[in-house]
């Protein structure tokens, strides 16, 4: 038997409410054409269900994708101050991606300056070591030019580390020397455990305690040189497969977003560059300061000697090849 509900004819605005939300509440009936109600198919009522279930997971999609977005606009925007910052400082880019230095305000261009003005001080005083040598000077006198060449070096690593905070690239391409010592450039410098190989011949003769004293700094040296070769190497591949994952059909939009977060995680990388560089000058100035210890006082300006003369016929041989004749 059918239930007729009449409207309400209460004033009382609460009994509306309640009366509407229990309609509401009541299932969905369809009347018949004899005009009896009758449950609508289970079947229609689970369609309904999947379609307002696809109907939430859809404004979901939107959302995340509207935010998505919204990052990705921030990271565009937080990089094109950075490029801003960076013009600013005078280094510019170009559209086929190529760097190229102003004339002022490079962070590279002022430290090729300052390095060769550390090259000639330190030409200067290497000469005022060989003439001191020559003249067997005692002792004393040597050992305040020795620690004068010592202090000089611990200038150049300072104003290494001050350019690759600049331009970890330049310094780590070793642009700024000959051709010929970048052939040999390890990290942005000399292999420590390599001039200690070369020293040994120039310094005999040794006592057995010094000669045992160098080989193990020639082991130390090579094994922290190898812990950060092999950390590079590691550097490298994991960057290598960040922008590997940012590869994909162009111009979608979601490959947008994840460009722009594998460059964000590859710019991150990159800053541990500059470690690498100031931890190999740390180990170029440990082996020096440790040699320095090691040795006597006239030996130690004999190494001192010997190091410049070294990298004299590095730069020399660089002058040679680049004048040879060409057909």
């Amino acid at each position: 038997m059918m239930v007729e509900i009449s409207p309400s004819t209460s004033t009382d605005a609460d009994t509306d409410d309640k009366n509407l939300r229990f309609l509401n509440s009541q299932p969905v009936a369809s009347v018949t054409s004899d005009g009896s109600d009758k449950p609508r198919d289970q079947k229609t009522l689970r369609r309904l269900a999947q379609n307002r279930e696809a109907a939430r997971k859809s404004r979901l999609r939107k959302k995340a994708y509207v935010q998505q977005l919204e990052s990705s606009r921030m990271k565009l925007t937080q990089l094109e101050q950075e490029l801003q910052r960076a013009r600013q400082q005078g280094i510019f880019i170009s559209s086929s991606g190529d760097q190229s230095q102003s004339k002022t305000g490079n962070g590279a261009l002022t430290f090729d300056v300052e390095y060769a003005r550390w090259l000639e001080e330190h030409n200067r005083r290497i000469t005022e070591l060989r003439g001191a040598v020559s003249s067997h000077a005692g002792d004393g006198e040597l050992r305040i030019i020795v620690d004068g060449i010592l202090a000089h070096y611990d200038d150049i690593f300072r104003i290494k580390g001050d350019a690759a905070k600049a331009d970890v690239f330049h310094i780590l391409s070793g642009m700024w020397k000959t051709p010929a010592e970048r052939c040999f450039l390890w990290l942005g410098g000399f292999r420590s455990s390599e001039l200690l190989k070369l020293l040994t011949n120039q310094l005999e003769p040794l006592t057995e305690q010094q000669l045992l004293a160098i080989n193990n700094l020639q082991e130390s040296s090579q094994q922290a040189e190898d812990a950060l070769s092999q950390g590079m190497e590691a550097l490298q591949q994991s960057l290598a497969e960040t922008l590997a994952g940012s590869l994909g059909p162009s111009g979608s939009s979601g490959n947008v977003a994840n460009y722009m977060g594998q460059m964000a995680m590859a710019m991150g990388k990159l800053g541990t560059l500059e470690g690498f560089i100031r931890q190999a000058d740390n180990l170029r100035q440990q082996t020096l300061q440790q040699m320095h210890r090691i040795l006597t006082t006239r030996q130690s300006a004999r190494a001192l000697l010997a190091i410049s003369d070294y990298f004299s016929r590095l730069r020399a041989l660089s002058s040679l090849w680049l004048a040879r004749p060409r057909e």
